[in-house]
């Protein structure tokens, strides 16, 4: 059996980024959050707000990525959807491109576009992941958008639609995947920079969606894309290896969009967690206050261990996640799908803690007076993205039996 670690003590360091991160979700996000849902944009002022005290920033991120730990996301992501998800993901939406960078780009790769993904305080700049298509969702193999090289220029043409791109059309750089080899199916795909003001590139349908309405969601069009052959993560040569390996047959490690989405999925369960016990503490509370037959309602057994599965689950999840990106920061492969286990179950915990807040609250967590019906909408989110609950479940079940189950 695969040794996993079992001591999640939070150092000096973790505790005082918990502070740091929950003071700024207490007195900058939450105040804000109810606005920006209700006009569904871009939070740009929280932005440069988080910006100015170095929480967004190329130093936080790479920072956090050298955590030995690996704690040190999750417990920032947890406090910071604490306060809101639809801002956190405005702040952190960035973090996805980087990771697909970071995943499939060389070293020179990265020193170069990772700085442009974020630009600095003044003059902030976001970037976009783009893998999702309209008519693949979750089906990666599906892939229509296709790049081709140029041999005569050393440029790759790519065109396609992309969709539930996370800052798409709005961001500085795009990271997208392609197919190169359709042949191939997922084995014959791979990643590209779309650097800032490329001809071709453009914004597509803008989703007002059900929740996280600040973060922006929009489609990608690339119509006839020309970018250098640098833009080719990780370098062509590469590139024609892995090509290459999959025609003789070889196991492939995998392909460029699932590559990121393995390194993340804990990060996106911390992400869920935080807004799961943002809902629990609001129940908490109101149900040690609100009085009803002359007792608070906490005094009611039905109440009271509703509280008490609410904590349960949470701290499972969070377990879980620390789990998952225990092992990847030290290395250690997801031999069971660990990091899908964190994903799925945070997800899930959001989605019925939140809804179980709304019914202890009554008839206030169904109004806007009270933040649990945005949270609520917030949660189902991650139950779809970055991997349906029944994608995750797919992968856990092929990882634990190796059987090709459809």
């Amino acid at each position: 059996m695969t040794e996993t670690p079992t001591n999640f003590t939070l150092s000096q360091d973790h505790l005082d980024l918990k502070d740091w991160v929950h003071q700024f979700a207490a007195d900058v996000v939450r105040p804000a959050a109810s606005e920006w849902d209700e006009k569904e944009e871009f939070p740009w002022p929280v932005l440069e707000e988080a910006a100015k005290i170095g929480l967004y920033s190329v130093d936080f991120v790479a920072t956090q990525a050298f955590d030995p730990t690996g704690l040190g996301i999750p417990v920032f992501l947890e406090e910071l959807f604490w306060g809101d998800a639809g801002i956190g993901l405005a702040i952190t939406g960035t973090s996805l491109a980087a990771a697909g960078l970071s995943s499939n780009g060389t070293e020179e790769q990265v020193m170069e576009w990772l700085p442009q993904m974020f630009g600095e305080p003044g003059d902030l700049k976001v970037a976009a992941f783009c893998s999702s298509e309209p008519d693949a969702g979750s089906d990666v193999g599906a892939m229509r958008t296709r790049a081709v090289y140029d041999e005569k220029t050393d440029e790759w043409v790519i065109n396609g639609t992309k969709t539930w791109a996370t800052n798409g059309g709005i961001a500085n750089v795009h990271v997208v995947t392609a197919v190169v080899d359709p042949d191939l199916r997922t084995r014959g795909q791979a990643s590209f920079i779309i650097p800032p003001g490329t001809k071709g590139l453009s914004q597509g349908q803008k989703f007002h969606k059900h929740g996280i309405r600040a973060s922006h969601t929009a489609e990608v069009v690339l119509d006839n894309v020309r970018i250098p052959g640098r833009c080719l993560l990780g370098g062509k040569e590469k590139l024609d290896a892995r090509l290459a390996r999959a025609r003789e047959g070889a196991s492939s490690s995998g392909n460029a969009s699932m590559a990121t989405f393995e390194r993340t999925r804990p990060a996106v369960g911390a992400q869920a967690v935080g807004i799961a016990r943002a809902a629990y503490e609001t129940a908490l509370d109101y149900a040690k206050t609100r009085e009803q037959f002359g007792k608070a309602i906490i005094e009611n057994q039905a109440v009271a261990f509703a509280l008490a599965d609410m904590k349960t689950s949470i701290d499972a999840a969070r377990l879980l996640v620390w789990r998952a990106a225990s092992m990847a920061a030290n290395g250690q492969p997801f031999t069971a799908a660990e990091g899908s286990m964190s994903k799925l179950f945070a997800g899930e915990t959001a989605v019925k803690v939140t809804t179980q807040a709304m019914q202890i609250l009554g008839g206030n967590g169904f109004t806007r007076e009270y933040p649990v019906e945005r949270w609520s909408r917030d949660a189902k989110i991650y139950t779809i993205f970055e991997g349906t609950s029944e994608i995750q479940r797919l992968v856990i079940a092929r990882t634990i039996s190796g059987a090709s189950i459809r």
